[in-house]
């Protein structure tokens, strides 16, 4: 051998991120755990929200860290300036927006997938395994055909997005992927769903490169659900004009009111007209598992693809949702790419492949999978299928406690999960509800008592709970209720209202 040997540098010292005594920081990592045990055990306690105090905002705007810490010292200042100041949603009466509010072995979970800390891109691995199994449950669990394909992501609008990808390239007519859609040679390409469609929709039309117009907002009927006849004549206006529709979106359970489309019917129009059938099952595809709640999403099994999330009706940590696919080659033909250094081999670490990476825009992607294994298996499926009927009870529950108020009234019929209500006493000023309404809410979200959220029901505004708590019992809306009235006419008083 001839050539020079490289210089060493003799002062040169290798580092690691690994703790020095690992003792140490066992101990402190056992006082984590007990202290968010402790906490998660009295939560209900604790207000529902509290807002962050000025001296904490102030505190959390620091200049970059140079040189290290005290691990416990940091620790302290999350306990202090960070764990109290939350939206509330770990509270038995935080029913704002559609959120879950997570589990403790949920949470365990996360902590063993972060310390495997797997790509789960795919590879020869026991956590790729785990996601498969995770996918299979999910897909019997939607009555969908075993060699449905499926992917986890972080939440509802990725995988609902992720599934209009699919749409798209396998209704387009010609190669979406090659192509593009910046020339004028093929017809524009347009997909439906109701005005009561979530907002990823429009996100999806805008970052496909169709553009918010291709979303077309269909009519719906007095109970919220999207209006068929509205549909048939959209499409075929569309069509007449020389565009292309290429997917219909159905809603099992809309943001609004919980509202459920006739997902049946749908399933059968599309099949007609040669359209894909997505269904954005956010928290109601999940009413499936329900035996007394089943018919009320009778046809999701029939959808070309299905998104929905397991950290709200599953009650699950974030981040996880999922999508499944009917057609497992247009799933991957969406997606597919396979650069040489990610080709598979016959053997070693990649010989498994990398097939998450060929379901969707992610290649590293963690282990989300974990949480939902191993909650399946501890808690069994029943357990949840219990939870998420006690949800739509209670839902109901606070329905006739409000339609027995003489003060409060019912704003939008309540399929499901989601109570919307307001504040009107026969003799109020009907031009001073809204803002009596809007001051109900915040002075119960403000008092710590509570978390409803708003919505407007035509020009009403309603206070909305969305009730996907498995934490939540009924003394719980007996005090919202309460609350509601009593605040109520405090402030009409105030307002001369």
């Amino acid at each position: 051998m001839t050539g020079d040997m490289p210089m060493v540098d003799d002062e040169f010292v290798e580092e690691t991120l690994d703790p020095q005594d690992w003792n140490e920081l066992r101990e402190l990592g056992h006082r984590m755990l007990d202290d968010m045990l402790d906490y998660l055990s009295t939560v209900r306690d604790k207000p529902a929200w509290q807002p962050v105090p000025r001296s904490v905002k102030a505190h959390l705007r620091q200049s970059l860290p140079t040189e290290p810490a005290d691990p416990a010292a940091v620790y302290e200042e999350f306990v202090q300036n960070v764990l109290p100041y939350t939206n509330g949603n770990r509270h038995p009466r935080f029913w704002g927006w559609v959120q879950g509010n997570g589990t403790v072995l949920g949470m365990l979970a996360d902590m063993l997938a972060s310390g495997m800390n797997p790509h789960l891109a795919g590879f020869d691995q026991a956590p790729a395994l785990v996601e498969h199994q995770a996918l299979a449950w999910l897909t019997q669990l939607m009555g969908m055909p075993e060699e449905t394909s499926g992917i986890l992501l972080g939440g509802g609008s990725m995988a609902n997005i992720t599934a209009l990808v699919v749409a798209r390239h396998a209704k387009a007519g010609f190669n979406v992927r090659e192509l593009g859609l910046q020339g004028n040679e093929q017809p524009k390409l347009v997909m439906y769903g109701s005005t009561e469609t979530h907002g990823w929709a429009q996100k999806a039309a805008e970052l496909m490169g169709l553009g918010n117009q291709a979303f077309r907002r269909v009519a719906v009927d007095e109970e919220f659900r999207i209006n068929l006849n509205s549909l048939q004549q959209a499409v075929d206006e569309d069509r007449r004009a020389g565009h292309r529709p290429f997917c219909v979106i159905g809603n099992a359970g809309t943001v609004n009111t919980g509202a459920i489309d006739d997902l049946a019917v749908l399933a059968h129009f599309c099949r007609e007209q040669d359209l894909w059938f997505h269904v954005d099952g956010a928290f109601g595809a999940l009413a499936r598992i329900v035996p007394s709640l089943a018919s009320l999403v009778a046809g999701i099994e029939q959808a070309d693809s299905v998104a929905f999330d397991l950290h709200k009706w599953i009650y699950l940590p974030f981040e996880i949702a999922c999508v499944l696919v009917r057609d497992a080659k247009a799933h991957r033909d969406a997606f597919t790419m396979r650069p040489s250094y990610l080709a598979e081999t016959s053997r070693g670490v990649i010989a498994g492949g990398l097939p998450f990476a060929e379901r969707g825009l992610e290649l590293t992607r963690s282990f989300r999978a974990l949480k939902v294994w191993m909650s399946f298996k501890t808690h069994g499926i029943d357990a949840f299928a219990r939870l998420i009927e006690q949800n739509v009870k209670q839902a109901r529950y606070c329905a006739a406690l409000i339609e027995a108020h003489p003060d409060l009234e019912l704003v939008a019929p309540v399929p499901l999960n989601i109570v919307c209500f307001r504040f009107a006493p026969h003799n109020a000023n009907r031009e001073a509800l809204n803002q009596v309404n809007e001051e109900i809410l915040l002075r119960i979200q403000e008092s710590g008592l509570a978390v409803p959220s708003s919505t407007r029901i035509g020009n009403k505004f309603a206070l909305r709970i969305a009730i996907t708590n498995h934490r939540s019992k009924r003394e719980d809306f007996d005090l919202l209720i309460e609350a509601a009235s009593r605040i109520g006419r405090e402030v009409a008083s105030e307002l001369n209202a």
